[in-house]
């Protein structure tokens, strides 16, 4: 299916395997289950930032569900970086297992089948686009950010940008990498969805969201709907990770 060619779409922020606020929140949006498979009845969208995974306790849920609905052509799901490094972890390539890739890998090393656990996540990650666009194209959605000159073309720094965003080469006063606001760099007229640089409220700055708002921190778990352009959240229900670039107020 031609993505540009659907315009109803529920945008959900980083998971990272917030499982259960991640039903609380279908539900809140009107999704219903129907054998395993979240269906609206408006036949709206979900769409997916990425970050699936890691930090929270249910990465593997989160996973199996959200790879469920994208092959019922039910949702769409672009990677986060999160995402990316377990798909390399999965490949055997080196890669540190930490910064909460641990607690997904504690998982697929429980399940009684760890090697072809890491095979169908392996091929599912692999095959997801780095961004989205919707309603013509008049809608963009990414991980963590892209320049309107990357969007259609096989820029060299595509990958890295979509799921890193933009580094300055300095660290912030954490002593973590800082990152530019995706707003200095994309000047496009399309609307931009994006996470992974978590902030305590959506963010919305000209024609650019943010909508991880910290669910895995304490926060909450929030959804952009588009055309409607409003948002819908759930609290988190306790804090399975923490942040020092989030701190609950």
């Amino acid at each position: 299916m031609n993505t540009k060619s659907i315009r109803n779409v529920d945008i959900i922020g980083d998971i990272h395997g917030c499982y259960d606020e991640l039903i609380l929140l279908l539900d809140k949006l009107g999704y219903k289950n129907q054998e395993g498979l979240y269906r609206h009845s408006d036949n709206r969208m979900l769409v997916f930032v990425g970050d699936l995974c890691d930090r929270g306790p249910k990465s593997l849920a989160v996973l199996e569900l959200v790879k469920k609905l994208v092959e019922a052509k039910l949702a769409y799901h672009c990677p986060g970086n999160h995402d990316d490094k377990l798909l390399r972890w999965c490949q055997g390539r080196r890669v540190q297992v930490k910064h909460g890739l641990e607690t997904t890998v504690e998982e697929i090393e429980k399940t009684e089948d760890p090697t072809g656990t890491r095979r169908w996540i392996e091929e599912y990650i692999k095959s997801l686009p780095l961004y989205l666009q919707f309603d013509q194209g008049e809608l963009v959605v990414v991980h963590a950010g892209i320049r309107a000159d990357m969007i259609g073309s096989n820029h060299k720094r595509l990958r890295d940008i979509c799921l890193y965003g933009f580094p300055t080469g300095n660290l912030d006063k954490h002593g973590l990498p800082e990152r530019d606001p995706v707003i200095k760099h994309y000047k496009g007229r399309a609307l931009l969805v994006h996470g992974h640089t978590p902030v305590h409220q959506p963010l919305w700055e000209q024609n650019v969201i943010n909508i991880d708002t910290g669910c895995v921190f304490g926060g909450e778990l929030t959804c952009f709907r588009y055309p409607e352009k409003s948002f819908v959240a759930v609290k988190a229900l306790k804090i399975y990770g923490e942040s020092k670039r989030f701190q609950l107020k």
